[in-house]
């Protein structure tokens, strides 16, 4: 059974909530648009290349609208998301960038700690989303003013808040349009729109990332519960969409 299948169930506010969200996107795009004529626009997309990002990827393109697109590629995802990030760079109406670590950084971390060094501990496994996520997001966002996620309400208890416009941080407003969307509202568009998504997510990976660090899921567990599975609750975030820890700050001056 395709994700498709087991999951395109639409909430009763659907609509409703598609129509702000596309009506959230159209603003955004017009007032973080270039300043100037051949400038690139203030906004970009942080694109997973999960099912969240892949719908906003799908909405920036169907509404044309002047929004960036970016990935992160950090040497450690899965075959099947780099074959999506592909395709997705060969379709998309949007300039799709790609950031990946420092190369000298990476592979000093991986010579010093050895390659399964995420399973160590919190700290080393923070360490390495540091330098393979947090240091290319920096770059990524260099010179924006906005930038949107697929952050959902549903998706953790760390995440059940997230509000549509979050303004918590001075330098850059964080859109989240889809905050309030359930996974069902997200695999009915991806059913009705035909957007290309990760063959993983049939395989029940919902919520994936690089790949010593995500696995499966089974029935009933949560869904997060694939994410470094070997740590805490609270510890499952990479830094992305949280405050900098003291060592996050340590390794991205680095």
């Amino acid at each position: 059974m395709s994700a498709i299948d087991l999951n395109a169930r639409a909430s009763n506010t659907y609509a409703e909530k598609l129509a702000e969200t596309r009506e959230l996107l159209q603003h955004a795009a017009q007032d973080y648009a270039p300043l100037h004529t051949g400038d690139a626009p203030r906004i970009t997309l942080a694109c997973s290349l999960g099912a969240e990002d892949m719908v906003l990827a799908h909405l920036i393109n169907h509404l044309q609208l002047n929004i960036g697109i970016f990935v992160l590629e950090t040497g450690q995802l899965h075959a099947e998301t780099l074959a999506l990030l592909d395709r997705l760079q060969a379709t998309s109406r949007a300039p799709v960038q790609v950031f990946a670590p420092v190369r000298e950084a990476a592979i000093g971390f991986v010579e010093r700690e050895g390659q399964d060094a995420m399973y160590k501990s919190i700290a080393l496994r923070k360490a390495c989303c540091a330098i393979r996520k947090m240091e290319p997001l920096s770059r990524a966002l260099a010179g924006k003013d906005a930038w949107i996620t697929g952050l959902r309400r549903e998706q953790s208890g760390a995440r059940a808040e997230v509000p549509l416009i979050d303004r918590s941080d001075a330098a850059k407003v964080k859109f989240n349009p889809l905050s309030q969307w359930t996974w069902g509202d997200v695999w009915f568009y991806i059913a009705e729109n035909q957007v290309d998504y990760n063959p993983l997510h049939d395989q029940f990976y919902p919520s994936i990332g690089c790949a010593p660090c995500t696995r499966a899921v089974s029935a009933g567990e949560d869904f997060r519960a694939g994410r470094w599975w070997w740590e805490d609750e609270s510890a499952k975030e990479c830094g992305l969409h949280v405050k900098a820890s003291p060592i996050l700050q340590t390794e991205t001056k680095k």
